[in-house]
C-alpha cells in the first residue's frame, strides 16, 4: 500500500486549531482592489473557521493532520 499524500493546495489554504476546527483564509483580496470600498476590505482581512460540513472533506485531503 502506497503512502497517503497530503494535498498540497489543501496544506497552503487551511491551519487545523487545536479543538478540531479548520481556519481559512478569504477570498477577493488579490487584485481588482479598487471598485472594494475599504469596509469590504477590512471585513476581508483574517481568517474564518471552516463550517463543520467541511472539515470532514478537508481532512480527506489532509489525512498527516
Amino acid at each position: 500500500m502506497p503512502k497517503m499524500k497530503t494535498k498540497s493546495s489543501a496544506k497552503k489554504r487551511f491551519k487545523f486549531l487545536g479543538n478540531g476546527k479548520v481556519k481559512r483564509t478569504h477570498s477577493h483580496l488579490r487584485h481588482i482592489l479598487t471598485k472594494k470600498t475599504t469596509k469590504q476590505k477590512r471585513n476581508l482581512r483574517g481568517t474564518a473557521i471552516i463550517s463543520s460540513t467541511d472539515v470532514k472533506r478537508v481532512r480527506a485531503m489532509m489525512p498527516t493532520q
